[in-house]
């Protein structure tokens, strides 16, 4: 399974931004989380409806999402 499994978007829910499982729990929720320092299993505490599985996806589409930017910047 990779992220774009897991990780929707849909243009009448949350803006268009990228969520979970068509969930209104968006990416950016969960990287803002991680930076503010709570771990996963904090996260999947306060929002039970999250597994591990969905917060790696977030990582990796964070990951994708810089690795496209900087390659597209680069052939510029």
């Amino acid at each position: 399974m990779t992220y774009r499994d897991i990780i929707t978007i849909e243009s009448d829910k949350r803006g268009g931004r990228p969520c979970i499982r068509r969930m209104r729990i968006t990416v950016y929720d969960v990287l803002s989380w991680l930076a503010a320092g709570m771990s996963a299993a904090e996260i999947i505490d306060d929002f039970p409806e999250l597994t591990a599985t969905d917060i790696t996806a977030c990582l990796e589409f964070a990951a994708d999402r810089d690795h496209r930017l900087v390659a597209t910047v680069s052939t510029a």
